[in-house]
């Protein structure tokens, strides 16, 4: 009993333990801050990779050859577009109708009304 009322009335760790809680929280904030501006970097860079496969243009064209003793015929082939192509990406949306909605620095947790 004697070395909890020992620990209880111990004040020597309290300051370096309030430092410690107010550089942690500071810490886990940034870490999360910093994930989430990853989190969308790497959803930009793989919908640009996606893109850029998407809109190689796979078209060939052989033509025949003719010899003195055989002909062997051409072949082709034309790429179309992909159902949801278009030509270049508008602003704020990044390609394959991935839409970024920005924060207009409002937080007070009220949605804006949709006319204004």
């Amino acid at each position: 009993m004697e070395i909890l009322k020992r620990i209880w009335d111990d004040e020597a760790g309290f300051i370096i333990s309030v430092e410690l809680l107010l550089l942690a929280t500071v810490v886990v904030i940034g870490i999360l801050v910093g994930l989430a501006a990853v989190r969308d970097s790497i959803t930009g860079e793989l919908s640009d990779v996606g893109g850029a496969i998407g809109d190689m243009d796979q078209s060939f064209t052989l033509y025949g050859i003719t010899g003195p003793s055989a002909a062997v015929s051409g072949s082709d082939f034309g790429d179309a577009a992909d159902s949801s192509d278009a030509n270049g990406d508008p602003p704020g949306v990044m390609d394959n109708c991935i839409v970024v909605v920005p924060n207009d620095g409002d937080e007070s947790g009220v949605a804006p009304l949709p006319n204004g």
